[in-house]
């Protein structure tokens, strides 16, 4: 157990804190906590503990590896195998050794020599921005057409002179915001500034030296490289600039939304790399497109592209509120990918990143979760948030490159592939909520409108392979993402120890889901002694954890605080892990769907302990559909029910879910010889429940019948993995019920409102099972759902959506189908 301390603890010695707020010991590696606190079965040790004791040898694993179905070359491009063991390093811990000097002025000076060698000069950095953007084409001839509009109905369109000069004095005033102008000495400045800042807020920013290595390598092709990060925080725009900068690595062009265009701080931004965009395109008054500013803002990224520089982009468009990876918006992410259509430059690197936080800076987004409107930036607010930070410490921060791949190879491998159409929402889900509704031709209307080719000029696939690209960016980030101390400790005081826990059983807790963590190939934010780390996380979390001292054994109790804010913020830290776990509680809660349908209707097929694994992977994917706009639990090129199968594998080889030998039906080869891709099901494909129980589905391919251990430790690792979608469930079911009594047309956010303030009644009223349930986040992913699937009509009006019930869900009896799907999953 010593070596496993140890090759899991290939940390730098920088790691270690020099804050002395908190009084808690620093991190250290400890062979104790690897080999010790075997005191009692916990909940996650006694479930998967056999199936780990060959993997407790093996190293951190190394996040981030590009996709080996669509970017094969990029895969191999920049690794080697020693990549993995450079291990970590914190990159705010800065002394002599870090500098050419040695000496005792050194010392003293070391943040000063550190930031004067950085190698950035104003050479690295676009040249004649402006000019080159106005002089372009494109710019020249929407400046045209805008200035040729007529002016009223029925008027000529004229190219006066004058109305141009005043169409050309827009577009510079536009690029006067857009346009970054990078100052190297402000660089500087702000480097040794964040230096200080940095240290006196954070313990540590942790960043894998083998990332920073293949990074390194992808500055060396040439080529522009676009780094997409996940977006949780502020903090975010400075800190990767920060640590490219301490490694010599050009700073890039980040794209920020305008309402951070606050004056001084703006030119602050603006002299670091930032440019300011709309975040809605079209903001003209008549309400049209505004094509002169998208001519603009296209040529300005194309030619940033063009002069090879590096840009930063927040897929999300918006810090998370939830925690979780938010849906992206990828309408930056498209003017990228056209211009490697229109060969502006011949390929471009993309590079996701995962970003993690013990605290964000912002502490909560209760008040956003609450319903209340979002605060505007103003000088005053950043001013009072930074004077804040001083006073507090936020613990540790994890930043993760994941590998460069290219643009280019992933285009050709999209062409060339004859993957079909995702299915719509409502395609994948109606015929599992309204299984006897009648058949319509979605088929055939659906492949009517797909392209013949999968050429890179179809507007139709550019759609679809922008789309997927986007999602394949976001799924490598968060993957990258490390799971904190803080994330562990809120996850289990919420859904394992809701009614409080000693702390010694908290820690032993804590120090088997961490095993957990590593065991599916993510990455920690943290090391040292579990009692230390668990202190540290409890710290962290402030007045969300109430401390009691029992009389027993004079050993401290842990209690979750029952307040509203306090119950949002815990599951804001605790969505951190739910990435690690969100499979297997995908088939738990949809293994209670298949129990609880099969108690109810008393089938005459297998064993009533017996379920089947075709039905329980198809339960599974719905599910997945449903919950499709919370998180993402595959890749675009992976197929739904291919993860649902192996994640019901996983569960198998753990040993929760047990193979029932005796009654296997062996007439065709097994499910995994499948061709996967083949058995994507049509639309109307489905099976009601009824028919999948007496259906001679085993005749047409082999089918396994599996049965749930009832040892108690797998018995409880199930009822944990339920209540990880126990709010996402309890919210949808709520809205559900809500549309129960709609009675529209009504506005969009009119009636997300209504909705949010039945769920925060439900909650204050103590009818909620889980308090989190009524995060505004929630009410707005589950509208969102329900218009996708079809149980509202949506019409534009002005700036606002009307909606009003679908002749389909019209009748009760539906309304009533889609609740009973929903409660299916349940665990009451």
């Amino acid at each position: 157990m010593d070596e496993t301390a140890l090759s899991l603890g290939t940390i730098d010695v920088s790691y270690l804190s020099t804050s002395a707020e908190c009084s808690i010991s620093r991190c250290k590696h400890s062979s104790e906590e690897w080999g010790e606190c075997n005191s009692r079965p916990t909940l996650f040790r006694s479930a998967t503990l056999k199936w780990k004791e060959a993997l407790l040898s093996r190293k951190r694993p190394f996040v981030g590896r590009c996709c080996y179905v669509c970017t094969p070359q990029s895969r191999d491009n920049f690794f080697n195998a020693s990549i993995p063991s450079l291990g970590l390093r914190n990159v705010i811990y800065i002394n002599e050794t870090h500098t050419r000097y040695r000496g005792w002025l050194a010392r003293r000076f070391c943040y000063v020599l550190f930031v004067q060698e950085r190698d950035v000069h104003k050479g690295m950095f676009a040249k004649n921005l402006t000019e080159n953007v106005l002089n372009n084409s494109r710019v020249q001839k929407a400046i045209v057409d805008e200035a040729s509009e007529p002016s009223a109905p029925g008027s000529f369109a004229q190219t006066d002179p004058k109305a141009i000069n005043k169409v050309k004095k827009k577009a510079r005033k536009i690029l006067q915001e857009m346009v970054a102008n990078v100052s190297p000495a402000l660089i500087r400045l702000t480097g040794w500034v964040l230096l200080k800042l940095f240290n006196s807020f954070f313990w540590n920013i942790q960043i894998h030296r083998g990332q920073i290595e293949m990074v390194k390598a992808a500055t060396e092709m040439n080529l522009p490289l676009i780094f997409l990060p996940v977006h949780k925080s502020h903090i975010d725009y400075l800190l990767l600039t920060f640590i490219l900068f301490c490694h010599n690595i050009k700073a890039p062009y980040i794209a920020a939304g305008n309402n951070l265009n606050i004056p001084i701080f703006s030119t602050l931004i603006r002299k670091l790399g930032g440019f300011f965009i709309r975040r809605k395109l079209d903001q003209s008054p008549d309400g049209r497109k505004d094509f002169l500013y998208r001519a603009l803002l296209y040529v300005h990224i194309e030619e940033l592209l063009r002069q090879q520089q590096f840009l930063e982009i927040f897929l999300e468009g918006t810090r998370s509120r939830s925690g979780k990876t938010s849906g992206a918006r990828a309408g930056l992410l498209s003017v990228v990918v056209d211009a490697l259509f229109s060969n502006a430059t011949p390929d471009v690197l993309i590079i996701p990143v995962g970003i993690s936080y013990d605290r964000i800076i912002e502490g909560h987004y209760n008040s956003e979760q609450l319903g209340k409107p979002k605060k505007n930036e103003s000088l005053w607010s950043i001013a009072r948030g930074v004077f804040r930070m001083l006073r507090k410490n936020y613990g540790c921060v994890r930043v993760d490159f994941a590998q460069p791949f290219s643009l280019k190879e992933y285009v050709n491998s999209q062409s060339q592939k004859p993957v079909p159409a995702p299915l719509s929402l409502e395609q994948a889900l109606l015929p599992a909520i309204l299984p006897s509704r009648p058949n319509d031709t979605v088929d055939e209307d659906t492949e009517a409108s797909l392209p013949n080719s999968r050429d890179i000029t179809s507007e139709p696939f550019r759609r679809e392979l922008i789309s997927n690209l986007a999602e394949h960016i976001l799924f490598t980030a968060n993957k990258s993402c490390a799971v904190m101390s803080t994330h562990i400790v809120a996850c289990l005081l919420l859904y394992r120890h809701r009614q409080g826990t000693d702390l010694s059983r908290l820690v032993e807790d804590f120090f088997s889901m961490k095993e957990e963590v590593l065991a599916r190939d993510f990455d920690l934010g943290f090391s040292g002694n579990s009692d230390d780390v668990v202190m540290h996380a409890i710290h962290l979390l402030g007045n969300c954890v109430n401390i009691t001292n029992t009389s027993r054994n004079n050993e401290f109790f842990i209690t979750p605080s029952t307040t509203i804010p306090a119950v949002f913020e815990l599951n804001f830290y605790s969505n951190g892990v739910l990435h690690v776990f969100i499979k297997e509680a995908i088939i738990a809660c949809s293994l209670h769907a298949v129990q609880s349908r099969r108690c109810r209707n008393g089938t005459n097929g297998p064993s009533p302990g017996l379920i089947s694994q075709e039905h329980l992977v198809r339960k599974a994917a719905s599910l997945c559909y449903l919950l499709s706009n919370e998180f993402t639990v595959s890749l675009p090129c992976q197929v739904v029910y291919q993860v649902c199968h192996e994640s019901v594998e996983r569960l198998i080889q753990y040993g929760i879910l047990l193979v029932a030998e005796d009654d296997q039906e062996d007439v065709s080869p097994s499910l995994t010889e499948q061709q996967w891709d083949k058995k994507l099901p049509e639309p109307l494909s489905w099976r009601s429940d009824e028919e999948d129980e007496d259906s001679d589905f085993g005749e047409e391919q082999r089918d396994c019948y599996l049965k749930v251990s009832q040892s108690q430790e797998h018995q409880q690792y199930i009822t944990f993995l339920q209540r990880l979608l126990g709010p996402l469930l309890e919210a949808y079911s709520s809205a559900v019920i809500f549309v129960h009594n709609f009675s529209g047309p009504i506005s969009e956010s009119e009636y997300l409102q209504k909705v949010h303030r039945h769920l925060i009644s439900r909650t204050e009223k103590n009818v909620a099972v889980y308090a989190e349930s009524a995060t505004y986040s929630h009410v707005k992913n589950a509208v969102k759902v329900f218009k996708e699937i079809g149980v509202f009509n949506q019409t534009k009006q002005r700036r606002d959506t009307i909606l009003e019930l679908s002749t389909m869900f019209l009748p009760q009896r539906n309304r009533q189908k889609l609740l009973e799907f929903i409660m299916s999953f349940m665990v009451l």
